[in-house]
């Protein structure tokens, strides 16, 4: 039976778990460079912007406001290119786990 992928939760996890990457070096470079071999170097582009946006941040919740922007932006652009969902939904798996395992890491030090 085929699995049934909700582009909504997808676009919202997956936000949130980007958000996240940006917090770290590593995951931040090895998931922004997956994202863009799945929708393109501008998501890359715009990955880079919100780091930035949260490094500095100019609003209160900044977080929030990025997870916002970024199920937006994943919405549309899975309404665009609906086979996307499954390799986003993978990378965004994957990234949770390497964020769990470079907190354990840290925790280590």
């Amino acid at each position: 039976m085929p699995q049934v992928i909700h582009h909504p939760r997808v676009a919202w996890d997956t936000a949130r778990v980007f958000v996240a990457a940006t917090e770290t070096d590593e995951v931040f470079g090895w998931v922004s460079e997956r994202l863009a071999s799945i929708l393109g170097p501008e998501h890359r582009r715009e990955l880079t912007d919100t780091r930035a946006r949260l490094q500095w941040p100019t609003v209160a919740n900044a977080e929030a406001v990025e997870a916002g922007r970024w199920r937006v932006r994943l919405e549309d652009a899975l309404a665009a290119r609906p086979e996307a969902a499954e390799p986003l939904w993978e990378l965004a798996a994957v990234t949770a786990t390497r964020l769990r395992g470079h907190e354990g890491a840290a925790d280590a030090r």
